[in-house]
């Protein structure tokens, strides 16, 4: 280990710069990947998803109903479908977000034409019939082969009620909501990984402070119960963004802190701040860069979130859950402002590329993370219209990097020049590695310049590899976008811009792309 150590700094340290005057002329673009000491696991979860209320993600997006004449199961749309499962996805948070703190889930079970309507107060006044509820969320789990992650309601909900939700969905015992289950036609009990106890609660979710919002989630914790070999991992609210004092609270008391197993935090990226968010594809460098630069906060916000936790809670056992994140723009023109419909670009593309890694890189603390959202709404990986179906720049990331999922990290150690507009700077490339089970080795990178390319030499040490490919996935122009009029504008290809010599992978990346390499012994 020592001689690993030595030989990783003397890398990191500039092994193949040729004299200091080199350095200071040239920048070093150097990413040092040690192959033969793999760490932590990359929990799946990771690459989750988020399914809301909220516009047309849930209706048009995933459920069209079983009479209608878009192809469909039970309901839920087949070319959707058929498109999600390629992706991997994990696990799949529902009702929400907002939607979630205001849902009371015995509306949305029974017979569809008795079920309660209801306004969605929160995203754009509309009229929800709840003819999309537990069995159809359930039942979408299942179609994808994914996990279930239930936002129970603590806002405006009870104890009594998110008990009975956990009761019905995951008992086999004879008891009122076991017998009501089986009364709308679901004989066994589901399995529920992730349940948590309320959602932005120090905002729409209830207004509360980190103090109220502690005893409150101790409280319905309590009533939480596993039941039929379920086990619940349990997820508290946590903060929004840089909010270290509510993290603070959380942990700090052993009690409180022994009835939650993950704690939440969110994060949008944003241009100019919440009243100036930008257009999501008619933008200026300007704004492709401190999208770049509010990205890459992610990192400084788990490293800060972690160190509270470390001190608690060294042995990591408490997950970080960072269930909201993506790029959050202004709604596309003429569609309903409370709806959040936004197109997606190649910026996407790159901002999921370095939030993935980010979350890669953390894996010894992060163990869920859900993309906001899935179909529709702000950073989505589908758009649909009618019986159309577009995949986004978004999508093929997430379907490059499900090679992450599941493998273990690899120790990595990067240096590169940085991305400049204007007088400030941010690193210009992104990266992360892993080794999966079969001993085949993945790197992702994402070169956040949007006018150059940048060659990156990449020693790896511990391991001789005999077979390379990869993929990338770039445009044109800044702002390219899949239509439904030009679905395939922004699409991976093959790509060849590598080298291996004497056990220096040396790779080339185009402005503005997200490349994934596969190595094989």
């Amino acid at each position: 280990m020592r001689k690993l150590f030595v030989l990783l700094l003397a890398f990191s340290s500039g092994v193949f710069i040729v004299n200091a005057q080199k350095e200071s002329m040239a920048p070093v673009n150097q990413l040092v990947i040690v192959a033969n000491n793999p760490g932590p696991v990359i929990s799946k979860d990771i690459y989750g998803h988020f399914s809301e209320h909220l516009g047309t993600c849930i209706y048009g997006g995933l459920w069209v109903g079983r009479d209608s004449k878009i192809p469909n199961t039970d309901g839920l749309r087949n070319d959707v479908l058929f498109a999600l499962r390629e992706i991997k996805v994990p696990n799949l948070r529902w009702p929400g977000g907002c939607f979630a703190d205001t849902y009371h889930w015995k509306d949305g079970i029974g017979p569809q034409n008795q079920r309660a309507s209801i306004v969605n107060t929160h995203w754009g006044g509309v009229t929800e019939d709840n003819s999309f509820g537990t069995h159809e969320f359930m039942s979408l789990t299942e179609l994808l082969g994914c996990d279930a992650y239930i936002n129970g309601n603590v806002g405006s909900g009870t104890v009594r009620e998110m008990a009975e939700w956990v009761e019905y969905l995951t008992s086999d015992s004879d008891s009122p909501m076991t017998r009501l289950r089986k009364q709308n036609g679901k004989d066994e009990p589901w399995k529920v990984k992730y349940f948590a106890i309320g959602n932005e609660n120090w905002g729409c979710g209830g207004n509360m402070t980190a103090d109220f919002y502690t005893n409150v989630m101790r409280q319905y914790s309590t009533y939480l119960n596993n039941y039929s070999r379920n086990s619940l991992y349990r997820v508290a609210c946590g903060p929004y963004d840089y909010n270290y004092a509510w993290t603070e609270t959380l942990m700090k008391d052993p009690d409180s802190r022994s009835r939650f197993q993950g704690l939440s935090i969110h994060y949008y990226s944003l241009v100019d701040g919440w009243n100036k968010k930008g257009s999501a594809t008619e933008f200026s460098e300007r704004e492709w860069f401190r999208t770049m630069n509010s990205n890459i906060q992610m990192d400084v916000i788990i490293k800060g979130h972690k160190a509270i936790m470390d001190r608690y809670d060294p042995q990591r056992t408490k997950g970080l859950v960072v269930d909201e994140w993506g790029n959050w723009f202004n709604v596309e023109p003429g569609t309903n402002p409370g709806f959040l419909y936004q197109q997606n670009t190649i910026r996407d593309a790159v901002t999921a590329a370095i939030h993935l890694n980010i979350f890669n890189k953390h894996a010894d603390r992060v163990y869920v993370a859900n993309l906001a959202q899935m179909v529709n709404v702000l950073q989505s990986v589908i758009l649909t219209k009618d019986d159309k179906m577009v995949l986004t720049p978004t999508y093929h990331v997430f379907r490059m990097f499900s090679v992450h999922q599941e493998a273990k990290l690899l120790t990595t150690d990067l240096r590169c020049e940085d991305y400049e507009f204007q007088g400030s700077a941010i690193p210009a490339i992104s990266a992360s590695a892993s080794v999966d089970n079969t001993g085949k080795v993945h790197i992702s990178f994402a070169n956040l310049n949007p006018n150059k390319e940048i060659t990156l030499t990449c020693p790896v040490i511990g391991e001789t590899y005999k077979t390379i490919t990869g993929e990338v996935l770039t445009a044109g122009q800044m702002n390219a976008f899949n239509s439904f009029e030009k679905p395939e504008v922004v699409k991976p290809a093959l790509f060849k811009g590598f080298k291996m010599k004497d056990g220096i992978l040396t790779v080339t990346m185009p402005a503005k792309s997200v490349v994934v390499l596969e190595l094989v012994k």
